[in-house]
């Protein structure tokens, strides 16, 4: 399973994007929910896990970035967090 696999369930993203380019991309469509559709941006991130406390904690004390700009970055170390763990269990046990 890849990172844009799972992105996709909640957003409609580019196979090709770099890493760059879909943080950035992520940022965007963040900023937007923000603006503009609160409550599915509550459901993406519960829906994701991006645990809630944690994303309170750096939205007050991150400096230098926007609201959608943390957002994403914790939402997408929440995605790659997920892949680890499924990589992990997935192996087959010799």
């Amino acid at each position: 399973m890849s990172l844009i696999s799972i992105i996709n369930k909640d957003f409609d993203m580019p196979d090709d994007l770099s890493e760059t380019q879909l943080r950035d991309a992520m940022v965007d469509a963040f900023a937007y929910l923000i603006d503009n559709d609160f409550p599915k941006l509550i459901q993406i991130l519960y829906k994701a896990d991006v645990d809630q406390y944690k994303l309170k904690e750096l939205l007050e004390t991150v400096e230098g970035s926007s609201s959608a700009e943390v957002i994403a970055d914790a939402y997408l170390v929440r995605q790659k967090a997920k892949i680890e763990t499924w990589k992990k269990y997935s192996q087959k046990k010799d």
